[in-house]
């Protein structure tokens, strides 16, 4: 069953459009995110989800019941819905305690310990009831934000960039960490974030928002391996789109040389493609015939991103495990290892 459905949303000011036309669905359980760049609407979104926003166009609907229209706005606290924020907001004069437990103070004291003791073992603080905010590390309090917001078991749980304020490497432990947490406590769940890797810890399905749009919204996977727009492509990893023909015998003939798969068009030869090139289709090989220099390189601790330059003066990205370094202008060999073609019409990515 969907557990929150938005159909055709529209939210904005005046006759500018902030959230333009936009449709998606998560189910019972799901972790759903929104990525995209500052200024996409992703937060004026999620907004209007938790009924901050009202929406000039369409609908938006948790556990089908209809809690935002043109002609009707639910209020927040009437909606089941839960919000952790960027900042955290935690009461600085409350212990973790009274934090975790603020949303429920109409049930019984020993339900509320209950609870509260319960949170604080999922959350990884048990006997940390008794510390206030300012005790405690960044983590330890993003981790008190998802406790307290859970404590009501709202249907909706809202993330908005909820270890943005965290360095990468928490970030993505504690994604992985509160994904889980969400899973047992059966939670449907949408999270605001541009980290894409932040994303992929945590959802099970994710869209990528532009200028207001949603371009695409899939499986993690298939935004990575399928992605039907041209800036999903720029967006989920890194990549370069390579202009390419399309020959009489169905292959793509690029500055790569010839590429071939099942998703060339049938009856197209002749017909201008870009054809999406990551760095993991690419590798060094000093065997090869296929030469590129290198002109730039970037350190990713496992690995080196660097960016070559093909005969032609194409430049691409390729990897290296970091123990393999090659130096700034030095000539390598490439082979490709392209399990698919994602193919563009030429000229779409310019539009």
């Amino acid at each position: 069953m969907n557990l929150l459905k938005l159909d055709q949303v529209d939210v904005g000011f005046g006759k500018s459009s902030i959230v333009d036309d936009v449709s998606f669905t998560l189910a019972e359980g799901e972790i759903g995110c929104l990525l995209g760049p500052s200024g996409c609407g992703k937060t004026t979104l999620l907004r209007s989800i938790a009924g901050f926003e009202p929406v000039r166009r369409g609908s938006i609907e948790i556990n089908s019941r209809l809690v935002s229209s043109p002609a009707q706005l639910i209020p927040p606290e009437k909606r089941d819905v839960g919000m952790v924020f960027q900042d955290f907001a935690l009461f600085p004069h409350l212990t973790v305690a009274d934090n975790i437990s603020f949303g429920i103070r109409n049930d019984s004291s020993s339900e509320q310990i209950q609870r509260v003791n319960q949170l604080l073992q999922h959350v990884g603080l048990a006997g940390y009831g008794n510390r206030y905010p300012h005790q405690l590390s960044g983590g330890q309090q993003q981790r008190i934000a998802l406790a307290r917001a859970l404590a009501p078991r709202p249907r909706v749980l809202l993330l908005d960039e909820p270890f943005s304020s965290l360095d990468a490497d928490l970030r993505e432990s504690l994604a992985t960490e509160v994904r889980g947490l969400l899973k047992s406590e059966g939670i449907t769940a949408l999270l605001v974030t541009h980290d894409q890797q932040e994303a992929f810890a945590m959802a099970d399905k994710a869209g990528v928002m532009y200028h207001g749009r949603m371009l695409q919204w899939d499986t993690p996977y298939e935004l990575y391996h399928e992605p039907t727009h041209h800036l999903v492509a720029n967006f989920i990893g890194h990549g370069v789109l390579l202009r390419g023909t399309i020959t009489a015998d169905q292959k793509v003939f690029t500055p790569l040389g010839l590429l071939h798969g099942d998703e060339v068009p049938d009856n197209s030869a002749g017909e201008l493609v870009d054809v999406l090139v990551r760095p993991d289709d690419i590798i060094i090989d000093e065997a090869s015939e296929r030469r590129a220099v290198i002109v730039g390189k970037g350190f990713r601790g496992a690995h080196y991103l660097y960016t070559v330059a093909l005969v032609d003066g194409t430049q691409i990205y390729c990897m290296s495990p970091s123990h393999h370094q090659y130096s700034m202008g030095s000539e390598i060999g490439l082979r490709l290892n392209i399990d698919h073609l994602v193919l563009f019409p030429a000229g779409f990515c310019e539009t």
